[in-house]
């Protein structure tokens, strides 16, 4: 199979390899057939499509819809080097699935509004399937439910998306969990890559960071702890069965 690509913008070197984990584990992908690439620090990979099978983009601590004044120089970096990314990724029209993250770098690309309007604390939220959502030809390899059980936590979100992009999942708090632009890029506004265990892991990592507050950190653990999210994270093997390539 050609490979596929993880672009990650996490600037923390224990933070990113457990994201890496988490894609390799659940994509079913083997070393060989997911190329890292940390953005953040890396220059971006040339694409060619008939060199890859697809593209995934990992979440991050960056927020796209932050005043350009606010932005650290690595993720100005990282900013630019994903518009060149999703600019030939749109051309070329490479499968591509972003998580979190993704949300904003590829709506923001096709022209949707993202700010602040529709953050959610870190937590474990019920996701539903859109008429869309059902007919997708991932989701449906993925096995996901109509109603299932997503793990978020995002400060920016979609407030509108423009009339060529499709959403797939929505949420009570959050209107657009999960969009398709064309018939093969997707984002999503909650986390596949990732189990309770390891959203906890995360949120250790990022408890100064604004997603809840500090104080609240174990209150919200003894919650997710009684909470399981096992299906989202079949999207990447199904995004993977879907769009991998023989060499």
């Amino acid at each position: 199979m050609k490979p596929f690509l993880l672009l990650t913008t996490r600037p923390e070197d224990d933070v990113a390899r457990a994201e890496a984990a988490s894609f390799q584990r659940f994509s079913g992908l083997g070393h060989d057939d997911l190329r890292w690439v940390r953005i953040e620090r890396e220059d971006a990979p040339v694409i060619r499509a008939e060199e890859i099978s697809g593209i995934y983009l990992g979440g991050s601590p960056f927020t796209v819809s932050d005043p350009a004044e606010t932005k650290s120089p690595q993720q100005i970096r990282a900013e630019r080097a994903l518009a060149a990314v999703l600019d030939e990724v749109m051309e070329q029209d490479i499968p591509f699935l972003g998580a979190c993250y993704g949300i904003g770098t590829l709506g923001s690309h096709v022209g949707a509004t993202i700010d602040r309007t529709h953050g959610e604390p870190l937590g474990a939220v019920p996701i539903t399937l859109t008429e869309a959502g059902r007919e997708d030809p991932v989701v449906i390899e993925a096995g996901l439910p109509e109603v299932f059980t997503g793990l978020v936590g995002h400060k920016e979100a979609v407030t509108a998306l423009p009339s060529h992009a499709t959403v797939l999942a929505t949420g009570e708090h959050c209107p657009v969990q999960m969009f398709r632009v064309g018939t093969r890029q997707y984002a999503t506004q909650f986390h596949p890559e990732m189990d309770v265990p390891a959203v906890m892991e995360r949120a250790r990592a990022y408890r100064d960071h604004g997603y809840f507050h500090p104080d609240e950190m174990e209150d919200i653990f003894a919650l997710l702890g009684r909470r399981t999210a096992d299906h989202p994270p079949h999207l990447l093997r199904a995004f993977a069965t879907v769009h991998g390539r023989g060499r």
